[in-house]
């Protein structure tokens, strides 16, 4: 700030009011009647604080303190200088309190969404970490499809998002936590358990499949896989659904290699190749655009890259 702008009040008011640092500096001097006490109580060398107060009074236009051999003392401006710095002072405690119950109201809570596969395979893993390192967070979950997860977000429902699917829904950021794979299963008992070669993407695409609903990221990536010619025996709206029916015989089923790890090693499913079809994706983490998580979903996040 120029000179004629100090002597006529000009400029915004963060250039005309010295900061919290030099207020709370010559409080403690008025305290300790001392710079050198006064620095080592707020943490800085006496050096620092000299040019401090010297430049706070350059700012305000008036002497804040005479400093003799015996002490530092307030001049009368000082003196009233430091009555008006307590008040600032004071209010910005006040502030500072008003910030941190806000922080511990948002930290009490956190309200995920996560598509099927990851709420039923990944993510209990993830919340029992952080209730370690959270105990006193309550975590809400819902799940649902990934348009769900999607809705629930951009609707100020859920303060983090998990989703499975190849594109990142409208209104989103994202960052890439984990890949997944999807593979055909079969009931032991049907023919494609015996196949020596390759399930063609033709065939699976004219074979009626037991397949997740629309909208879900598992549906979405067989979908692009195959066209969008993929044929539904029956649509349900959960990997354990659908599990279970492939399971029981109904026919074949197209689900998240996270989820039939069990019944592949236990041989209630049996896994069918595929060639020619691309059945990876990329399992997400997903918030409001511009809203990067804070706090527990921050940390939350932070847990699914350990």
């Amino acid at each position: 700030m120029s000179e004629t702008e100090e002597r006529t009040g000009g400029g915004t008011l963060a250039h005309r009011v010295p900061d919290l640092g030099a207020l709370e500096l010559l409080l403690a001097v008025a305290r300790l009647g001392s710079l050198g006490a006064a620095a080592r109580e707020v943490g800085i060398s006496q050096p620092a604080a000299s040019s401090r107060i010297r430049s706070m009074e350059r700012q305000l236009g008036v002497a804040l303190v005479d400093r003799s051999p015996r002490g530092s003392r307030l001049t009368d401006a000082g003196a009233l200088v430091t009555d008006w710095a307590r008040r600032v002072v004071e209010a910005a405690e006040a502030f500072d309190a008003g910030a941190q119950a806000l922080r511990d109201r948002r930290d009490s809570r956190l309200r995920v969404a996560a598509s099927m596969t990851i709420a039923e395979y990944l993510l209990p893993g993830w919340l029992l970490a952080l209730r370690a390192q959270r105990p006193d967070t309550a975590v809400s979950l819902l799940a649902g499809n990934s348009a769900t997860v999607a809705e629930r977000l951009l609707a100020g429902e859920a303060d983090l998002g998990f989703v499975e699917g190849l594109t990142v829904p409208q209104g989103l950021d994202s960052t890439v936590i984990a890949h997944d794979r999807l593979i055909v299963v079969v009931a032991p008992a049907h023919p494609w358990a015996r196949r020596r070669r390759p399930l063609a993407a033709a065939e699976l695409a004219a074979t009626p499949l037991i397949l997740r609903e629309r909208g879900s990221g598992t549906r979405q990536v067989l979908d692009a896989a195959l066209g969008g010619l993929a044929r539904p025996l029956i649509e349900l709206s959960s990997t354990t659904a659908v599990k279970a029916s492939a399971v029981s015989g109904a026919g074949p089923a197209v689900l998240s290699e996270l989820a039939v790890g069990e019944e592949l090693a236990m041989r209630r499913l049996m896994g069918v190749p595929v060639e020619g079809v691309a059945l990876r994706r990329d399992l997400r983490a997903v918030w409001p655009t511009g809203h990067r998580p804070t706090g527990p979903a921050r940390e939350l996040l932070s847990l699914t890259r350990g």
